[in-house]
């Protein structure tokens, strides 16, 4: 039976040579809080290039300054951020690996001085900051923001962005009613709830016509908030308006209690794609090659996104292969150590 982990896959014209996704994680290390790249970034993700990923996609990028989760995140926010994103992702494509930027905003769980924006003026919990209750303007000043910041992903050569849909940032405190209670065009029914998103991924495919993913929290996994067929819902409509992938994880637009297992958040991938019938990437707690090719045997998604376990294993692909008998080609320099 052929090994589907390292078989290509396609979206557009776009060709990932492999189904092993290094999920976006950040890596606060921008260390003039001025959103630039640094030597670790550059190390850091030049290295599971070299691995063999078949698909980086960069840690949560800022489109506001205001919208970063601390002052040392990566940022979009200015023209003088491309040239920085453009070495990053020309020499992790120099190694063969399709490059990928996740752009978002945090809202009302960014730890900055200062303002923080988000729909409704709820905390995140008791030691968080509260934030303003975003006006009219602010929304459309925010959506701008977002489109800018693509226009500045496709300077930077990016083959894939991702907009961050989840883990209780903006775009997900929209969606969520647990932590949008607003009374206007922009909350109330999932339809209003949904609007924000809409209007960024629209706003998005006036300046960029690559690969777009979006990653969603598909349950809040808490009592009066969203789950897998709210998502299946709104998938749809992703799919309607041109989003190629939903990247599928879950939690964190509130505190609760997740019961956490390998592959937790697998069946929540499995649902959204047979349901809404659109490409999905699984992620959480996936650390064998074993797992991830019986997700992909199954046809429980189309990719697999990893995260802690390539930060343990920046050549993960290789032990994969090991793993599950398949010969990867190494990097020329590593041939005779790589097999």
């Amino acid at each position: 039976m052929e090994k589907k982990l390292f078989t290509p896959f396609q979206i557009k014209d776009v060709t990932f040579k492999n189904r092993i996704v290094m999920a976006p994680m950040c890596m606060y290390s921008s260390h003039n809080q001025d959103g630039q790249v640094q030597d670790w970034h550059r190390t850091h993700y030049t290295s599971r290039a070299v691995g063999q990923v078949g698909l980086i996609i960069l840690e949560a990028t800022a489109v506001t300054p205001q919208g970063r989760i601390s002052p040392y995140d990566l940022g979009i926010w200015s023209d003088e951020h491309i040239e920085g994103l453009k070495e990053l992702s020309d020499s992790m494509k120099t190694y063969g690996a399709k490059t990928g930027i996740q752009i978002a905003h945090a809202g009302r769980k960014a730890v900055l001085e200062g303002e923080i924006l988000a729909p409704s003026s709820i905390a995140f919990n008791e030691k968080m900051k509260t934030p303003k209750e975003m006006s009219l303007e602010d929304i459309h000043e925010t959506v701008t923001a977002f489109q800018r910041a693509a226009e500045r992903s496709r300077q930077a050569g990016f083959d894939v962005i991702e907009i961050h849909g989840a883990h209780g940032y903006l775009i997900n405190e929209f969606l969520s009613p647990l932590s949008n209670q607003r009374k206007d065009e922009y909350g109330g029914t999932i339809e209003n709830r949904y609007r924000f998103l809409r209007e960024v991924i629209d706003a998005i495919k006036e300046v960029w016509e690559g690969v777009l993913f979006v990653r969603v929290s598909a349950s809040d996994w808490h009592e009066g908030g969203l789950g897998v067929d709210d998502y299946v819902t709104m998938a749809k409509w992703m799919k309607e308006q041109g989003v190629d992938l939903i990247d599928v994880s879950s939690g964190a637009v509130v505190p609760a209690n997740i019961p956490i297992y390998p592959g937790y958040q697998v069946p929540f991938a499995d649902k959204i794609k047979h349901e809404a019938q659109i490409a999905t990437g699984a992620v959480g707690l996936i650390t064998t090659a074993i797992h991830a090719e019986e997700i992909l045997q199954n046809e429980r998604a189309d990719l697999v996104l990893l995260a802690r376990e390539l930060l343990r294993d920046p050549y993960w692909p290789r032990t994969a292969a090991k793993e599950i008998g398949v010969t990867l080609p190494s990097p020329t320099q590593y041939e005779r150590g790589w097999n």
